[in-house]
């Protein structure tokens, strides 16, 4: 019997706001009629949103359809009947900021619930509620963890459901927020018949383009609903930009049709500093240089990582080798010399300091937790001969068999990794980054990972077997499970997860059959990762369940996942 953690409709999403008292402990309140007061259209037309806080400031963010540039006030309260205002002030909305406003507010108190709202035009937002960091003693903390969130795949089921989860503090968004995909493009049937196509409908390059699609993804009442409720703490991966970037262009970018690169990766990155809650880059720092440190008083550190344009080298492609590969020898090769080869750079230098002062911080003042964003899994995974243990016939001898299953037996074939561009085809990097946790006494790390649109649970070891932590993955919010995306069906799926789990001794559990959330409870001296899943993302109408439920225990400096009882 799978537990219900929440109805699929929820009866009271535009009820009255309700009346939130804070805490000095971190406990969420159901706070999903926060949003109950959006203007369909408006001046507030794209709701509003809190992220990036320390312990005494928070960023407030809206966008304001404003008839012609102008001033937007912005107010902050201890109560969300604004009785009790203790900061205001006035933003400049205009083109160059696509009207978006973006506000620091700061003197604010730690470990703190506040409400804010702005003015404009006559018309009220929306009323957000943030939260600043706590700066002493702690006893929980609650992240929700949320991946992929694709427009044209389905409504954002998980957002709502997290919009009202109790037991959530702040949301972690580990990337690929938007998509830069066309219309017609990937998820182009199931956007067609949802109404949820992608604006503009080509795929997007200009920064008028990605301000566009940044909008359409804002405009989401389920989004704007998840926004209202909690602050954000991101980090970006791909699709933000376009499909696998590097430092020196990305695989979904032709620079013949497309123009140069550099170009459309700084209007990526404009338009995502523009349409996020998120603060400027420092003295010294450009917005390239996006990863940050979040201290929860203390009880943990969170470091998000930026993999994608400040170091990365370009990620390898299998295609070339698929037809000089012919044994195991020359796999292997392929590992040592090409994928394993050292010098392949995934973290930058200077985030690579900052990320050693944070950990080495950390396990001085003694804080039970040390939390990484991780964009893109880090887990060894390699693949099962999945025709060889008859799972699948061989799709090389059937000319009707699908380019995604002869690649898939390939792999197993020759039992190469499953994602040459995660941390996997960059092995030298990921030795690297485990050496740094083991060089600031931390090798109790719980990375916290997107990108992949399965969940997992995962044990992780460097290359000597020494324990460096464990690994929670998301789903995707929207996009699909590459095995059910491949077409492979539901069963065959099924067994494609039980068979990488038995191959990869890292590998707990894998799950590629549902969207949804994970959501990382702490508290002193024990972690719970509740693996929640949704039963549709193309209704509004939608359950959610527990899929699973891990302890994490420490001991002697290692983490220990174990599944709980009672979820099946």
């Amino acid at each position: 019997m799978r537990e219900i953690i929440q109805p699929g409709v929820d009866l009271s999403r535009r009820s009255a706001l309700m009346a939130l008292a804070g805490s000095a402990t971190l406990v969420a309140m159901p706070s999903r009629a926060l949003a109950a007061i959006r203007t369909p259209a408006g001046v507030f037309q794209h709701g509003i949103a809190s992220g990036d806080p320390d312990s005494r400031s928070v960023v407030l963010w809206t966008r304001a359809s404003l008839s012609a540039p102008g001033p937007v006030a912005w107010e902050v309260a201890t109560t969300p009947d604004f009785d009790r205002i203790v900061q205001r002030g006035v933003a400049a909305a205009g083109p160059d900021s696509d009207y978006t406003v973006k506000v620091v507010a700061d003197g604010l108190s730690a470990a703190g619930s506040w409400y804010y709202r702005f003015r404009a035009e006559g018309e009220i937002s929306p009323v957000g509620r943030a939260r600043t960091l706590p700066d002493g003693p702690i006893d929980t903390l609650g992240i929700a963890v949320v991946s992929c969130s694709n427009y044209a795949f389905g409504y954002f089921n998980a957002y709502d459901a997290i919009a009202s989860d109790s037991e959530v503090d702040f949301v972690l968004h580990t990337g690929d927020y938007i998509y830069e995909y066309g219309a017609n493009e990937w998820g182009g049937d199931i956007a067609r018949k949802l109404g949820r196509a992608h604006e503009p409908p080509h795929e997007i390059v200009s920064l008028a383009d990605y301000r566009r699609r940044h909008a359409q993804y804002k405009s989401d009442p389920d989004a704007q609903a998840m926004h209202a409720a909690h602050s954000l703490l991101a980090c970006w991966d791909d699709h933000e930009s376009a499909n696998n970037p590097w430092t020196g262009g990305a695989q979904n970018h032709q620079p013949a049709s497309e123009g140069e690169w550099k170009a459309r990766r700084e209007a990526s990155i404009r338009a995502y500093f523009e349409w996020m809650p998120i603060r400027e880059p420092g003295l010294g720092r450009t917005r390239t240089q996006f990863w940050r440190s979040y201290a929860f008083g203390d009880l943990a550190t969170l470091f998000t990582l930026e993999t994608r344009h400040t170091a990365r080298a370009e990620q390898i492609d299998y295609t070339p080798w698929e037809s000089r590969i012919a044994s195991h020898a020359e796999a292997r090769a392929l590992e040592r010399e090409t994928i394993d080869a050292p010098g392949r750079a995934m973290l930058a230098g200077a985030l690579e300091v900052d990320l050693q002062a944070a950990l080495e911080r950390s396990v001085v003042a003694r804080q039970p937790w040390r939390l990484i964003g991780n964009p893109m899994p880090i887990a060894r995974t390699r693949v099962p001969d999945v025709v060889g243990q008859g799972l699948m016939p061989d799709p090389f001898l059937a000319a009707s068999s699908s380019a995604a299953a002869q690649l898939l037996a390939w792999k197993g074939k020759w039992n190469l990794p499953f994602y040459p561009d995660t941390w996997d085809g960059y092995a030298w990097a990921r030795e690297r980054l485990y050496r740094l946790g083991g060089q600031a006494g931390a090798r109790d790390l719980i990375y916290l990972t997107g990108d992949s649109h399965s969940f997992w649970a995962n044990r992780l070891a460097d290359a000597s077997g020494r324990s460096v932590g464990i690994e929670l993955g998301t789903a995707g919010v929207t996009s699909p499970g590459d095995f059910v995306d491949s077409g492979f069906g539901r069963d065959l799926a099924r067994q494609l997860d039980r068979a990488l789990e038995a191959h990869n001794p890292e590998v707990i559990w894998t799950d590629n059959l549902h969207q949804g959330y994970v959501r990382l409870n702490l508290t002193r001296s024990t972690g719970v990762a509740t693996f929640i899943a949704l039963d549709t993302v193309t209704s509004h109408a939608y359950r959610t369940h527990i899929l699973r439920r891990f302890s994490i225990t420490q001991r002697a400096g290692s983490l220990t996942l174990k599944q709980m009882s009672g979820i099946t």
